[in-house]
């Protein structure tokens, strides 16, 4: 049965409701459920929709006829929807009449299908999960275009640019973040609105995701002439990035980690001495004497508020590390175990974790416990002048299934759900939103679909300081910015391992700085080698400041900071149109060329902003690469003043001091 009920276009069949409604201009959100009522979550479409008005037309089938021919048709603005009289969905842009979507269906259900089969394959198939109200949800499409090229979805470890072929976890670990929006080639953008752990496989033959526990299926679709376009309408329906602060667009220093008060301030009077530009410095895991208490070691750190006051003298910012852990033995444990402000757990003793101590993690899906983790860190961290926190989701590849049932799952396996690290890092953003502060800046291991808003700075995890490593992270850069999360950035040089003193990291971890100064935030981390012992618990790891490194590089380094404070301003202007319109910071060539099909095919340069194209030296001992230069300008590279027209492949020297850059004229 097709009907329509208000803007919306509903079928019915048997236990199956399908959903087609206008969901802002030129998109729709898709809903499918075998439930009495169809699930009201918005989930990441967290902005209420425009007022748009649809057009429905329906050849509805005559009731005595099994083989009647017949369907509906749904329009807003420029994208349609057809629905089969069995519910088939096929989706067009009207302006170009370019098919963005077709569901995948192979059975005989309506054999006036072309593509009617005995396979008996569903193209929206709820199957249930038995003792739950949930289903496991598959959505089948056909691969329209065998040379589609897909964008976004995350940050995963791998060095593909253009995710067609793919086979994506859609789940969170250390270092993969799964933010499940996709930009295609075929001019469509499309979200999987379902926090639950699943996969998404983009074949070439069949694309499907997976929710492998959810009520509904549950998408939105959006036709956009341009991936600048289709971006913007993403970012309308899930949220805009707060603007970013000043300090955020200089460097930032840090490593694991700086044990106590005296070498961190010895840290930034170091950076000063030598009038090398600090914004901000870190202060990393275990400054706390037990997880869950949230508030610094005074054995370690005596006056935190005299570290404050000195460092802001010297116009540096403070960033601190904040974990969602609760250990047993924490001073707050007992209190938020008894007003339930702990994730439950449905087996075993109440431990989460073993990281330290036992632990556990504070219910952030919990308004009440979102609260009290605030009240905490706003009494021993903000209240002293501490604005800026790194939420470090500790170790969250430990996930379930089903976040319904987040807070009542755990155990050696459990997954913190796909939805915790926007709620994590909502307590932080709606504490200080609640202080008065407007531009937000929270450092997050993961993020999902619209953390965007909650002021997200998504890090690229723990990662390997290798080449390899570094290749995977402008890929991972790259797509997230295209899955809506416009601010990103790495540890510069990698986390695991990497010794200052050997002349092979110190050559990765140059080429890795140099491109770090053209990332949203230049930030310097790692887990150096070799560490000291000292008597702080948790070691540290080696010295990782850009002195660390020997004179060359130092100057190196020196240099890119600088190249970064004359970027300020420019730096500023991308980061209000982040904020305005959701446009990423750092963007594939095809972002600002879409009609030039080679920018499209490259996958190793980007554009830092509408002016920089950036091609990072990604190989050891490379001291000349091939850089394409796009057509529709000139270009003019950096080293020389050299002026280039566009539209074909250069030769370019790398030598060890400079990565090539070119500025559109």
């Amino acid at each position: 049965m097709l009907y329509s009920e208000g803007n919306k276009l509903v079928f019915r069949y048997d236990d199956h409701t399908l959903w087609i409604e206008p969901w802002n201009h030129n998109a729709f959100r898709v809903r499918a459920t075998k439930l009495s009522t169809m699930p009201t979550d918005d989930w990441a479409l967290s902005e209420a929709p425009k007022d748009v008005s649809s057009q429905i037309s329906t050849e509805l089938p005559s009731t005595d006829s099994k083989e009647a021919k017949g369907g509906a048709t749904i329009t807003n603005g420029n994208i349609k929807a057809t629905v089969s009289h069995r519910g088939k969905i096929i989706i067009y842009n009207i302006e170009s009449g370019q098919k963005l979507l077709e569901e995948y269906a192979r059975h005989r259900k309506d054999v006036s299908d072309p593509k009617t089969s005995a396979l008996e394959i569903e193209a929206r198939e709820l199957r249930g999960i038995p003792g739950s109200t949930d289903f496991h949800t598959t959505l089948r499409l056909e691969s329209v275009d065998p040379d589609e090229k897909i964008y976004g979805m995350g940050q995963y470890q791998q060095p593909y640019l253009n995710l067609k072929g793919t086979d994506l976890e859609l789940a969170h670990r250390n270092s993969q973040a799964s933010v499940p929006f996709a930009v295609s080639s075929l001019g469509y953008g499309l979200l999987w609105n379902n926090p639950g752990i699943g996969r998404a496989v983009l074949g070439r033959n069949v694309m499907s995701f997976e929710s492998f526990s959810s009520k509904v299926i549950d998408y939105w679709i959006v036709a956009g002439s341009t991936p600048a376009e289709i971006v913007q309408a993403y970012a309308d329906v899930s949220g805009h990035v707060p603007m970013m602060p000043d300090y955020g667009l200089g460097f930032w220093q840090c490593k694991l980690r700086y044990w106590n008060q005296e070498e961190l301030l010895g840290i930034a009077r170091e950076y000063k001495k030598r009038e090398v530009p600090l914004d901000l410095i870190v202060i990393d895991f275990f400054h706390w004497k037990r997880q869950g208490e949230w508030s610094f070691d005074p054995e370690y750190w005596p006056d935190p508020a005299a570290m404050v006051k000195e460092l802001k003298e010297m116009k540096v910012e403070l960033m601190v590390s904040v974990w969602p852990t609760v250990e047993t033995a924490s001073e707050n444990y007992q209190e938020m175990l008894e007003k339930g402000l702990l994730i439950r757990h449905d087996r075993g003793v109440r431990v989460a974790m073993q990281c330290e101590g036992d632990i556990t993690h504070f219910d952030a899906t919990n308004p009440e416990s979102r609260k009290f983790v605030w009240s905490k860190a706003k009494q021993h961290y903000y209240d002293l002048g501490i604005k800026v926190f790194w939420l470090d989701e500790a170790e969250p590849e430990y996930s379930v299934y089903d976040f319904d049932l987040y807070r009542y799952h755990a155990g050696p396996n459990m997954q913190i759900g796909n939805i915790f690290p926007k709620e994590y890092a909502r307590a932080f953003y709606e504490g200080m939103e609640a202080e008065g502060q407007k531009n937000i800046v929270n450092l997050l291991r993961c993020a999902w679909a619209g953390s965007q808003k909650y002021g997200a700075l998504v890090w690229s995890g723990d990662i390997a300081s290798s080449w390899s490593s570094f290749r995977n992270q402008l890929a991972a850069g790259l797509n997230m910015g295209m899955a809506g999360i416009p601010w990103w950035t790495t540890d510069i040089g990698g986390f695991h391992g990497g010794n200052p003193d050997e002349p092979e990291f110190r050559e990765l971890f140059t080429r890795w700085f140099q491109w770090g100064t053209f990332c949203p935030v230049m930030r310097l981390h790692g887990d150096r080698e070799p560490k000291p012992v000292n008597g702080s618990g948790t070691a540290p790891g080696a010295p990782n400041e850009i002195w660390s490194y020997g004179d060359e590089i130092y100057e190196i380094c020196k240099n890119y900071i600088k190249i970064r404070e004359r970027l300020r301003e420019y730096t500023r202007d991308l980061m209000t149109e982040a904020h305005e319109k959701g446009t990423p910071v750092i963007r594939p060539l095809f972002f600002e060329f879409p009609k030039d099909k080679k920018s499209w095919q490259i996958e190793q340069q980007y554009m830092y902003g509408h002016k920089y194209l950036v091609a990072p030296v990604l190989e050891a001992k490379q001291r000349k690469m091939t850089v394409y230069l796009p057509s529709g300008a000139s270009w003019k590279a950096w080293d020389g003043g050299k002026i280039y027209d566009g539209g074909h492949e250069i030769e370019v020297d790398c030598p060890i001091e400079s990565m090539p850059v070119f500025e559109r004229q």
